[in-house]
């Protein structure tokens, strides 16, 4: 008999029909008990109840797993965006939109703790990120370009989709050391901060630049130092000529 990732034993033969979600909580139940790196594709195949090669066909890798989904997450994260009304202010929308990507049941917030556990903790897992994290801020930056008339690739547009990400990550991180804290809050929280920041803060969060000290009446002249020749003494010859 084969073991469930919930701990119920499963009997052997012709594996039950199997999907991406229970997939992917078999591998986080693993990389939770054992440790990502010490865990396998075929450690989480047979908690799974599947063959190896079954796996592959849900994931490329256990580095894949871990992410879940992801690609059908981004598909309606994009839906999100544009289905917003042209009427809606742009920081309504961004808030509004990256609620409701990260929204999540009930039942599923504990396996989300694990995953977002091992995502912002592990190494090989945190580079696998970069791919994942770009294509996310693309979204982002694409809506705001639409809405600020330039493109993609504007040092308005980027900077605006990195903030939003690093709010998000600064916002999980939270949620993980507290568990106490309701995600939705200490996200919304953290957007509020982002998008709101010039309005709390007020402008003294930007450094004045040193101001040249006032003159008052004409600006005095720099004098160049004094290079007066000495007076030419007369020679002999001249003195002799002019004495006569």
């Amino acid at each position: 008999m084969t073991v469930s990732a919930e701990g119920t034993p499963r009997a052997v033969g012709r594996p039950p029909a199997t999907t991406s979600a229970e997939l992917e909580h078999a591998a986080l139940a693993l990389f939770y008990d054992k440790g990502f790196d010490d865990t396998t594709v075929d450690d989480i195949a047979r908690a799974a109840g599947i063959s190896r090669r079954t796996f592959f066909r849900y994931y490329a890798s256990k580095n894949d797993v871990a992410w879940g989904d992801f690609d059908e997450h981004l598909a309606r994260f994009q839906a999100h965006f544009d289905a917003v009304a042209p009427t809606v202010p742009m920081t309504t929308a961004l808030l509004e939109c990256i609620l409701a990507f990260n929204d999540f049941s009930d039942e599923e917030l504990p396996w989300l703790r694990r995953r977002m556990t091992l995502l912002l903790g592990v190494p090989a897992l945190q580079a696998h990120s970069v791919l994942r994290y770009a294509a996310w801020c693309d979204i982002v930056a694409g809506f705001v370009a639409r809405r600020s008339g330039g493109s993609q690739g504007t040092l308005h547009a980027q900077v605006m989709a990195r903030c939003a990400l690093g709010a998000a990550v600064a916002a999980y991180e939270h949620w993980l050391e507290d568990e106490g804290t309701a995600l939705r809050d200490v996200l919304e929280e953290a957007l509020t901060i982002w998008l709101h920041t010039g309005d709390a803060v007020g402008p003294r969060c930007v450094p004045e630049r040193p101001r040249a000290p006032e003159q008052t009446g004409a600006p005095e002249q720099t004098r160049a130092p004094d290079q007066t020749r000495a007076p030419r003494q007369p020679s002999p010859a001249r003195e002799a000529a002019t004495s006569t």
